[in-house]
């Protein structure tokens, strides 16, 4: 396939160019290097790639993430497009192309996928995209979740690579109204580890704990985008406060500060999880795709010059 797969927007359905199609993939992270393909490393984008590769016979598929997770970092929700040959993508049923009952493109994909993946990951949906859509620079939000179990009693065996677990009790009033008043637009510097010439600017929508029927802690935390080690960075600091070693305004006050505080320890990758990525209806998209695009400064680095804040996904 040629350089066109990267030009925008895609040709849609029926067109003479490349089609653009979305994946809606879950993943265990526990045994992967991050989302990222890096060389000598198990990666998620690396084991799908390759599938994809053998399926629609091309060996330059070139995938784009809503979000790109670290090691250790599971998903439920992650979504992600390639730009596809319209003439690969018809031939995927095969031989049931045109029978009754034949399967659609997008439901053979996810077949044959599941038979070349190994078990930690899954794609649950493939489709053609509307026209404007863009995996990473279309998304209005995502959310994550972090579960902490601080019960021995509590902890489920069978499901113990998905949470945390800590020894001391926690409070998880305190630790909501400290995540609360971290709501809205800020320059999350604080919380980031930040990336030369990105901006570190985001918008928090939700932000709280809460304890489900099980006894497990849960955070919930979603915003138009996340910096490098945000979500962690948010916990580990709430994990403070719920411990009684920081007090319920401390995380405010890191963030009011504007700079780096070595005090805020992150939380492990275990417990992660990218549970959705929110999207705005068909004609919007082209739209969304732009504004996220638009730098929103101020951007980490000399100069603090840098590019659009809808770019990387937290792990």
């Amino acid at each position: 396939m040629s350089d066109a797969r990267t030009q925008e927007p895609v040709t849609p359905p029926g067109g003479d160019g490349l089609l653009r199609v979305r994946l809606d993939l879950a993943y265990d992270g526990a045994g992967f290097s991050g989302w990222a393909a890096q060389p000598g490393r198990r990666t998620v984008e690396g084991e799908l790639t390759d599938a994809l590769a053998r399926v629609l016979r091309d060996p330059a598929v070139r995938l784009v993430v809503a979000g790109r997770t670290d090691a250790g970092v599971s998903a439920r929700g992650q979504v992600v497009h390639l730009d596809v040959d319209p003439a690969a993508w018809a031939a995927l049923p095969g031989r049931a192309v045109g029978r009754p009952g034949a399967p659609s493109p997008g439901d053979a994909l996810v077949r044959r996928l599941a038979g070349m993946l190994p078990g930690d990951v899954v794609v649950r949906r493939a489709g053609l995209a509307p026209t404007g859509f863009d995996a990473r620079f279309g998304a209005l939000r995502r959310r994550y979740a972090y579960r902490v179990v601080d019960d021995p009693r509590a902890v489920d065996p069978l499901r113990r690579g998905e949470v945390h677990v800590v020894r001391r009790a926690l409070d998880v009033a305190v630790m909501d109204r400290a995540a609360g008043a971290l709501l809205g637009e800020h320059d999350w510097l604080p919380f980031c580890r930040p990336r030369e010439g990105a901006s570190t600017v985001r918008t928090l929508l939700r932000h709280g704990w809460r304890r489900d029927d099980g006894g497990v802690l849960v955070a919930d935390v979603e915003a138009d985008a996340f910096c490098h080690h945000m979500v962690r960075a948010l916990v580990g600091a709430a994990l403070a406060v719920g411990e009684g070693r920081r007090d319920e305004g401390w995380p405010a006050r890191v963030l009011a500060a504007g700079v780096r505080d070595p005090a805020v320890a992150l939380a492990p990758a275990r417990g992660l999880v990218l549970e959705e990525v929110v999207y705005p209806p068909a004609e919007q998209l082209a739209a969304q795709a732009r504004r996220a695009r638009t730098f929103r400064g101020p951007a980490a680095g000399p100069g603090r010059q840098g590019a659009a804040g809808g770019g990387r996904v937290e792990a």
